[in-house]
């Protein structure tokens, strides 16, 4: 099989699924649930990249707001660019994570866990903080998996199509 030809479907696929992420928590407050049925919540953040074109026309706009406000590379995405790169935020009770997502590859890049309490006890695990990081870290990863899972069954059945429509009226509106 031509790799090229997989790495250029991972990325539309990749950025199919970082457009719907940001049309579907720009229109509603959606709840994920974990295994352990606790929930969370996952949001565009301020920092967003759209790209298009080929080769030495590629073109990326990437927009970087305080305000939360994207509207630069929305209107990117209105002119045919799609979102390769975007800042997610997931919360889940008092805690927050926060990461940059890269349609390409799918490949993570600052990741910023919840704080862990650096406190050293006496008595205390001396590996206590770094496994709780690392459980911070798999936690964060299984929250972009069922974000994700939910994109692909939704991807791969009939209601697609409308979910598509959906997201391309809301590029265009």
């Amino acid at each position: 099989m031509d790799l090229s030809l997989v790495e250029r479907e991972n990325t539309i696929l990749g950025q199919d699924f970082l457009t719907w992420l940001w049309y579907k928590t720009d229109n509603e407050n959606i709840l994920f649930q974990l295994k352990d049925k606790r929930t969370f919540t996952l949001h565009m953040e301020q920092k967003l990249s759209v790209q298009g074109g080929e080769g030495e026309t590629k073109s990326t706009a990437t927009v970087s707001s305080p305000a939360g406000e994207l509207s630069e590379a929305k209107t990117g995405l209105s002119h045919g660019k799609k979102v390769h790169k975007a800042q997610l935020l997931f919360s889940m009770d008092q805690d927050d994570w926060l990461i940059t997502l890269s349609a390409a590859d799918f490949s993570l890049s600052g990741l910023k866990t919840p704080k862990i309490n650096t406190k050293d006890d006496e008595g205390d695990d001396p590996d206590a903080k770094f496994l709780e990081k690392i459980f911070l870290i798999e936690r964060c990863l299984e929250m972009l998996d069922i974000v994700f899972g939910h994109f692909l069954e939704l991807r791969m059945s009939k209601a697609w199509a409308e979910e598509s429509a959906s997201v391309k009226l809301w590029i265009n509106g």
